[in-house]
């Protein structure tokens, strides 16, 4: 434990703190000695007692004003982080679902290549059975080959 001197309200005080602590408690010296002196130059000279009651309600509403806003402020955290969950499962479920369409989209770009190429086959097949007929045709039609 560490021992600090401290002045407050013109009056010298030795107080203990955790080793380190030494720079911090000084500091909230400075800061308890100001409120004071701050509510005495307001309210003139009530007493000590007083002026030290006064002053410790200030800080303790300064403290829960603090405290409130707070956990207003984790309660918005709390709600964002609720809302960034949420869209984040609405993202994944979004991808799962254009991930199935791109599959089906695939396998129907896939039955489209196999029918286009039967397509052509039987196009093919059609073409050369015409052309066949029209070379018949042709053949029964010249007059160079007499009729059978």
């Amino acid at each position: 434990m560490a021992n600090v001197n401290i002045q407050f309200n013109g009056k010298e005080f030795l107080l203990s703190c955790d080793d380190g602590q030494e720079e911090h408690l000084e500091e909230l010296t400075i800061n308890l000695n100001q409120k004071f002196d701050d509510l005495k130059s307001k309210l003139g000279n009530i007493g000590e007692n007083k002026l030290l009651l006064i002053s410790s309600i200030k800080i303790m509403d300064e403290y829960f004003e603090t405290k409130k806003k707070i956990d207003e402020k984790k309660k918005e955290l709390e709600n964002l982080s609720n809302k960034f969950r949420e869209l984040k499962s609405l993202i994944y479920d979004y991808k799962e679902k254009k991930e199935d369409e791109i599959k089906l989209l695939t396998e129907n770009q896939e039955d489209f290549k196999k029918e286009i190429e039967k397509n052509k086959e039987n196009y093919e097949k059609i073409i050369e059975e015409t052309t066949d007929q029209i070379e018949d045709f042709l053949k029964k039609a010249n007059p160079a080959n007499p009729i059978q």
